[in-house]
């Protein structure tokens, strides 16, 4: 079978799984590197990116104290979020969107109120860092974190669809990224 047709298989397939095992190159991105190469870059430019274009001031936003004690809040809530998420699922984690072959199907803690918790929990987190550092920059970036994060789930999510097809069900229960609103 040629290699094109293959990539098109779904995870748990004999010929799926044995394209997989041969470890293709990083960069041919089969089993979507190239979403956590964006997903760094970006996460590292809402913790170190500039905040403001050159000669342009800050947000400018009123109430200093309670706008950094709410993004320290967000902060905290999107880590927690991000670590239950990561305890939960254990050693089926994986930065890529492909699951890895010997998943199980993963539906309660964090889970049972959004799909992709660990997005949610550095999304949260960015924006949360986004109202401290008062650099509308780095609202953008996480605005940009948060569009990657939806494609990559998208793909992620065909991808467990054809895993699970329980997981239909799942998508119509329980929102994706942001718990009861999308």
């Amino acid at each position: 079978m040629s290699s094109g047709r293959s990539r098109s298989l779904g995870p748990g397939t004999a010929e799926s799984d044995a394209m997989h095992d041969r470890k293709s190159p990083w960069w041919r991105g089969e089993r979507g590197e190239w979403y956590v190469v964006g997903q760094f870059a970006l996460m590292l430019l809402v913790l170190a990116g500039p905040r403001t274009l050159p000669g342009e001031a800050d947000w400018g936003l009123p109430l200093v104290r309670a706008r950094q004690a709410a993004g320290a809040a967000l902060i905290v809530a999107g880590g927690a979020l991000a670590l239950a998420a990561a305890m939960r699922l254990g050693w089926r984690l994986t930065p890529l969107p492909y699951p890895k072959d010997n998943a199980t199907f993963v539906q309660a803690g964090p889970y049972a109120v959004v799909r992709h918790p660990a997005y949610s929990g550095l999304l949260t987190g960015s924006f949360g860092f986004a109202l401290m550092m008062n650099g509308w920059l780095t609202f953008v970036y996480a605005a940009a974190l948060f569009v990657l994060f939806d494609v990559k789930s998208r793909r992620e999510e065909r991808w467990l669809v054809q895993k699970f097809p329980e997981y239909r069900d799942y998508q119509r229960r329980v929102r994706k990224l942001v718990p009861f609103v999308y």
